[in-house]
């Protein structure tokens, strides 16, 4: 019988092969660390801007410059950026937050591939949306608004001053 069954298994074309290979040593395991960052997201904006009364409107029209979020956190995620203002004084006189209407304009990626919904023009007497975004991976995204505030009739002569602030929602 067992002349048949090599046989057979010769007349198939199989050939079988034994490898023995000497004593080989335990492998030890090799314990393996490193560290990821999580990374940062920031919004930045410029740090002045100056607007241009038109006293035949009654309004200050400007652009505030490039405000731009930079996302290094490397995630499938979404942000938000909101702005909000201060009302405009100048020591006599006190223009409302509400009286500035912001327009985000579009925002244009640098970096990765986020899909950027702008926010509606509006008025700054509440917080309003600039951009929100889904992403993924890192990305960078700017856009530069602008502002036109409505200048009341009992206004007083001077230099107005007023914060608007760009932050993470």
């Amino acid at each position: 019988m067992k002349k048949s069954v090599l046989a057979g298994v010769a007349a198939a074309g199989v050939s079988l092969t034994a490898v023995v290979f000497p004593g080989a040593a335990a492998a030890g395991p090799t314990e393996v660390t490193f560290t990821i960052g999580g990374g940062n997201i920031a919004v930045s904006s410029q740090p002045n801007a100056t607007l241009t009364p038109d006293a035949v409107l009654d309004v200050a029209n400007g652009s505030l410059g490039a405000v731009t979020v930079t996302d290094d956190r490397r995630v499938i995620g979404t942000w938000r950026v909101q702005v909000s203002s201060t009302s405009f004084s100048n020591g006599q006189t006190d223009i409302p937050a509400s009286a500035a209407t912001y327009t985000p304009n579009v925002a244009l990626p640098s970096r990765g591939t986020p899909v950027v919904v702008p926010g509606l023009p509006g008025t700054l007497g509440a917080q309003l949306t600039a951009q929100s975004a889904t992403v993924i991976g890192a990305n960078t995204v700017s856009w530069n608004p602008s502002l036109s505030v409505a200048l009341p009739t009992d206004r007083t002569a001077g230099a107005y001053t007023g914060t608007v602030t760009h932050s993470l929602g």
